[in-house]
């Protein structure tokens, strides 16, 4: 294995370039798509100019030319295709990034390129600390520059002038006010741009030469060398690899993908292929745990290609169940996607019983509230796929027996009930899906989405001091954000003219019986004033408490003696 160093400036020209020496750098398909945001993209420059270290890349030289691969994104936008990116598989020399897509991707858009039609812009004037960031040199992704204090850093690092010649022209365009101490500091920085980009050889990569030395690194070698490369940082999802074995004789796999995973997320989920990928292998019999040698079987590849079609029928059936027939109809209510995976499997091989089956909603309600399939499921999943086979049916009872002999929960106690808060407010959106039936959580218009709300406000009970201690809060930030002291208010009632501030004794004045039981709102006037707001909360909390044990069929347990209530 052979260390090269190489300047920022110089491997940047030759992404993409298959004229380049041994044929340029590209991403094989193994790599997963481009994860990084503006600010790490950002930050890395500033690391670059700190001198800090930025990891050793790892390429992989070959001419294989059954090997699918695909360019470097210049013009990077949210909705850009990956699967327009590949190339034509050629036995050319190639150099194949297997460690550092993130880091070389980066310098390509902000140097090359652009972000969502944004370039990358460097403040001249930069160079002392910023906190609470600890950012030193700053640059942003703009549209255009600020002031004359700005430069676009490709300019810089693709010009063809001298350090001293860029200093000049710089500081000769600012007509901005500065102080001497602000002169000074452009001349630094672009002298330390020059050195760092494109004087000195800051990139290092290690290269597996397969071209050259074919015997050292098989196939094999080099996929588990992959691996445990990318076990650390931004984690690499089993799945990214398994993908690429399947991709290597599916041509269509990313685009079917692609086309399922849109189908499924257009009202507003967040299935993955990952979750897709190990339907795939319980639906095929293969048990739910990845394991990189069951796609390394022809007959799992052969099998789910040939019936991708079901497949893909039983997995977005199940989804339009679980949209159109409960009332989990958000990703932030699905706390867990893998609960499908069970209803997935019996739609696929018992279709024809699919239609007469009950109680699914509640099946689904009690996994999801009591994180049954949280963890590692892998070994539950199998569990249930086993009761389903031996049974020939779905029966929820049966099911719920195996979830608890697999040492899983389908209750939740009541103190987790009424603790749920404000502050995690992902934790309330499954509860309120499931309690406010009668209400579109999920508008297509995102401005009309419902609010969580505090139904005395909390400025107020900010100001509620012991009557014998002044100087203390009596009602602390967890008592104010309580479920039992939250609501949910659409858009105009919680906006302008609404809502807001407003005391519970003014807003529930004029509110019908209706509006209140649909609240759960006590009605006891006198509970609705400040003083009242303890014995308000008691009342509440055990309305709340009925609803979800009596009306939503939640299992509730006392956390100290474990009854149920």
């Amino acid at each position: 294995m052979k260390n090269q160093e190489i300047t920022i400036r110089k491997i940047t020209k030759q992404l993409n370039e298959p004229d380049a020496t041994d044929g340029g750098f590209w991403l094989p398909n193994i790599q997963r798509n481009f994860v990084w945001k503006e600010d790490q993209i950002e930050r890395l420059f500033d690391s670059l100019m700190r001198n800090y270290p930025i990891g050793t890349l790892l390429i992989w030289k070959t001419k294989k030319g059954d090997i699918k691969h695909r360019k470097f994104i210049d013009i990077y936008k949210n909705d850009t295709k990956y699967t327009d990116q590949y190339v034509p598989k050629n036995d050319k020399c190639k150099l194949l990034v297997l460690d550092g897509q993130q880091r070389l991707q980066s310098l390509f858009i902000g140097l090359c390129g652009s972000y969502n039609e944004k370039e990358l812009y460097f403040h001249t004037l930069s160079g002392s600390y910023e906190p609470p960031e600890d950012i030193k040199y700053i640059f942003k992704f703009r549209k255009e520059k600020p002031d004359d204090t700005w430069i676009k850093l490709k300019d810089i690092v693709f010009g063809e002038q001298d350090n001293y010649s860029d200093q000049h022209d710089i500081l000769k365009s600012i007509h901005t006010e500065i102080t001497d101490d602000e002169k000074n500091r452009i001349p630094k920085n672009i002298s330390t741009i020059h050195q760092v980009f494109k004087t000195e050889e800051r990139i290092v990569y290690q290269e597996l030469d397969s071209v050259d030395y074919p015997e050292l690194y098989s196939d094999d070698d080099v996929v588990e060398i992959f691996v445990r490369a990318n076990s650390g940082g931004t984690p690499l999802g089993k799945s990214d690899l398994l993908f690429s074995l399947l991709t290597s004789e599916w041509k269509e796999a990313e685009e079917k993908m692609e086309g399922l995973l849109e189908e499924l997320n257009k009202e507003g989920y967040a299935f993955t292929r990952d979750f897709v990928l190990k339907t795939c292998l319980t639906l095929l019999n293969t048990g739910a745990s990845y394991k990189v040698e069951k796609f390394r079987q022809p007959k799992v590849k052969e099998e789910m290609i040939h019936r991708w079609a079901d497949i893909e029928n039983s997995i977005k059936s199940v989804k339009d169940f679980l949209y159109g027939q409960t009332y989990v109809r958000s990703k932030k209510a699905l706390k867990s996607y893998l609960t499908l995976i069970p209803l997935i499997y019996f739609h696929y091989h018992y279709k024809s019983q699919w239609d007469s089956l009950r109680h699914l909603d509640n099946y689904i309600l009690k996994t999801l509230l009591a994180g049954s399939f949280g963890g590692s499921p892998d070994g539950l999943i199998d569990n249930c796929i086993k009761e389903i086979k031996e049974s020939g049916d779905f029966n929820t009872k049966k099911i719920f027996n195996v979830i608890l002999s697999s040492g899983r929960s389908l209750e939740i106690s009541k103190e987790d009930l009424l603790n749920q808060n404000y502050s995690k407010r992902n934790d309330l959106h499954l509860l309120f899906n499931l309690w406010y039936k009668d209400m579109n959580y999920c508008p297509s218009y995102s401005g009309n989405e419902l609010n969580i709300d505090h139904i005395f406000p909390t400025s107020i009970l900010r100001e509620i001091k012991f009557d014998n201690d002044v100087r203390r809060v009596k009602y602390k930030k967890e008592d104010r954000d309580q479920i039992g002291n939250l609501m949910l208010l659409t858009r105009e009632e919680n906006g302008a003219g609404g809502k807001s501030d407003t005391e519970p004794s003014e807003w529930f004045k004029d509110k019908d019986e209706k509006y209140l039981k649909r609240h759960l709102i006590p009605n006891k006037p006198e509970l609705w004033n400040i003083e009242k707001f303890d014995e308000f909360i008691k009342e509440r909390n055990q309305l709340l408490t009925n609803k979800f044990r009596d009306e939503l069929g939640v299992l509730i347990k006392e956390k100290r003696n474990r009854n149920i209530i």
